[in-house]
């Protein structure tokens, strides 16, 4: 079988690279010796990365080659991911909205079918996006949603010829391999309790969350011994904005910062040894739910939310804009010191996210595999 995969690949996001990571293991590990394409802007890294046919994903060259790719696939997988959204600008065809769409478009004009795969849908508030999507995203062949709220989203923008299910994010059937370079990069001695600290940048409530945060790390290290350890899900940006944190704290001396240079498979082993994980980063914050760690989340999008909901731990999180440090301190807190109880509340919430995941696969399958029951 054909497939092709269209995504936010090749830009250096560690969460879109985990989902990639999750597609190609779990296409080999369910399909007969599958013929896998990614598009990508760093396609000879994502060859080489993945093992995969790689063609370049942007519109200034290689088109020849999309389409070509596009004409002898059997199924194009649009996803995982926050593809479908109107955050950045959209104007005409430029914009990530109007680029995805626009690859399943060229796609059904290749009679391919189609898959929204394993998606989180929004937020599309502009008239010409939600016209895009009520155009290009029901030529879908199929579609899976990683939440209720995308599927709900979905219908509302008129998106409903195709069949919507459920699911999760593809992330949770992330099989890991044991690396230990981002730990052992840190050289600890072994007894340290470690804290991940996954930040972002965001457009709103940038400075005031990052002197909450540098406060309630502080505290942390004052009153529980802990080391914080900054993890870039995104650099540039999440070393620039863990750099401030730092920048605000009284301790930066008892912090760390990993490398930038590290791939999904690392940071996932990193975070399975922390003993508490707060983050803004939703991959961050699913790394740890994997791999049964107490989680803190920071939620600037509904999609945080959502996910925080489905593991257990939304009580002990926030939205960006309305936490106190006070009470972030006292979540944090709470479970840190009360790790068996947290930990066994998570661990049943995963494994359903983890079956959820799986069944991406299984409905793919279903929809597309020739014989398939």
């Amino acid at each position: 079988m054909k497939i092709v995969l269209s995504g936010f690949y090749g830009l250096g996001n560690t969460g879109d690279e985990a989902i990639l990571k999750a597609i190609v293991d779990n296409l080999r590990e369910e399909l007969d010796n599958p013929d896998i394409t990614v598009f990508s802007l760093s396609p000879e890294q994502t060859a080489k990365d993945y093992n995969v046919k790689s063609v370049y994903r942007g519109w200034r060259h290689e088109n020849k080659k999309k389409v070509k790719a596009l004409r002898e696939a059997d199924l194009l997988i649009s996803g995982g991911g926050g593809l479908l959204q109107d955050t950045y600008p959209t104007k005409f065809l430029f914009g990530p909205l109007p680029y995805y769409l626009l690859i399943v478009f060229l796609a059904k004009l290749c009679r391919t079918k189609v898959m929204f795969f394993s998606q989180g849908i929004g937020p599309v508030t502009s008239r010409w996006g939600k016209f895009l999507m009520k155009v290009f995203a029901n030529m879908a062949d199929f579609v899976t949603v990683r939440d209720e709220y995308s599927k709900d989203y979905l219908h509302s923008l008129g998106v409903k010829r195709p069949e919507t299910v459920v699911t999760a994010d593809i992330v949770f059937a992330f099989k890991s391999d044991e690396d230990t370079a981002a730990y052992d990069s840190l050289q600890l001695n072994g007894d340290e309790r470690l804290v991940a600290v996954a930040p972002r940048p965001w457009f709103e409530h940038e400075e005031e969350y990052i002197e909450k945060l540098a406060w309630v790390l502080d505290e942390l290290i004052e009153q529980r011994d802990v080391l914080p350890v900054f993890v870039p899900m995104e650099p540039p940006y999440d070393t620039n904005i863990s750099k401030k944190v730092m920048a605000k704290m009284k301790h930066a001396d008892q912090t760390r910062l990993l490398g930038d240079h590290f791939n999904p498979n690392e940071f996932y082993n990193f975070i399975a040894q922390t003993d508490l994980t707060i983050a803004l980063r939703l991959h961050a914050l699913i790394f740890a739910a994997l791999s049964n760690v107490p989680h803190v989340g920071l939620s600037y999008d509904r999609k945080v939310e959502s996910f925080l909901k489905r593991s257990g731990m939304w009580d002990k999180s926030f939205p960006l804009g309305e936490f106190t440090k006070e009470k972030l301190l006292e979540n944090a807190l709470y479970t840190l010191d009360n790790q068996d109880e947290v930990k066994q509340m998570i661990e049943p919430n995963v494994d359903v996210l983890r079956t959820e995941a799986k069944r991406n696969l299984d409905l793919l399958k279903e929809q597309f595999v020739k014989g398939a029951r």
